[in-house]
């Protein structure tokens, strides 16, 4: 019998919020900032939003990769912070594209994840690593914080942009 392993509850949530995001595609980007981030205050608009969720899969798909493949030589250090310059540009540059470009990356970045985490072996996810802020993770951790959690959290602002705008208000 096989290990179990969070593969199959990281899948129905991706299905889910994969769901939610194309609905998101369907209604258009909706008008309105974010709520502030609580750490840094910083609030985007729907284009921001869609520009990151497109750019951060296929990033955290390689570190993760990386720390798989280290493994066997101890945890491996990961990740980057806000501030990272590489991130800053993709969601300024992405900021103006059509959500339906976003999705299409989005997509393929998804079905990619959908696979790397069905085909996981069981040892892979005891990998850890190290991030410079919040310290040693192991790889559930990090694929609930930076990849599948991630989606949700953004799919969330998406929810809450699209709730206030005008047009939604106005019914009852």
């Amino acid at each position: 019998m096989a290990a179990a392993t969070p593969a199959k509850a990281f899948l129905a949530r991706l299905d889910a919020v994969t769901r939610r995001l194309v609905e998101h595609t369907r209604a258009g980007m909706p008008s309105g900032l974010t709520e502030p981030d609580s750490q840094t205050g910083e609030r985007w608009d729907a284009g921001q939003v869609w520009a990151h969720l497109a750019e951060f899969l296929p990033y955290w798909m390689g570190e993760v990769r990386q720390i798989i493949e280290v493994r066997s030589s101890g945890p491996a250090p990961f990740g980057r912070v806000k501030s990272d310059p590489g991130r800053v540009a993709a969601i300024e540059r992405g900021r103006r594209q059509p959500i339906e470009a976003h999705m299409t990356r989005m997509a393929a970045a998804i079905g990619e994840l959908r696979a790397m985490l069905a085909q996981l072996p069981p040892e892979a996810w005891a990998a850890r690593g190290k991030h410079p802020t919040l310290g040693w993770m192991d790889l559930p951790q990090i694929v609930e914080r930076f990849m599948v959690g991630h989606l949700e959290e953004h799919a969330d602002q998406l929810d809450s942009l699209r709730k206030s705008t005008p047009e939604a208000r106005g019914r009852t």
